[in-house]
């Protein structure tokens, strides 16, 4: 071997025992529809089944039991309402409140040294 330290090379990894914790986390799903990893997780340290949350998340992918995101739903936008053609000039204002360069000058931002 090359360049390789006894230990790694001799390194046997554990067995995975997560078949305890595997079925206790489906249960706890099951009943607890809304929970996520998260609240599983508390709960399952609570029983004393679990320490590292990156072992629950990990097996709770496994499993396949992440819950399906809700969508935000966009709200009505209104009645739309027809503007009437301004008649004459001066009838219609509108302002950029974009690049409305005297509203900063009239009130400068903390830090706005000028």
């Amino acid at each position: 071997m090359v360049d390789v330290s006894s230990s790694v090379y001799r390194y046997r990894p554990k067995p995975d025992n997560d078949d305890t914790l595997r079925h206790r986390l489906r249960d706890l799903a099951e009943q607890r529809k809304r929970f996520g990893s998260p609240r599983l997780h508390i709960m399952l340290k609570r029983e004393g089944l679990v320490i590292n949350h990156k072992r629950t998340e990990r097996i709770y992918r496994e499993e396949g039991l992440a819950l399906r995101r809700k969508r935000r739903r966009k709200g009505a936008a209104g009645t739309r309402v027809i503007l009437p053609m301004p008649q004459q000039t001066n009838e219609r204002w509108s302002m950029d409140f974009v690049m409305d360069n005297h509203y900063r000058q009239a009130f400068p931002r903390p830090g706005d040294c000028r």
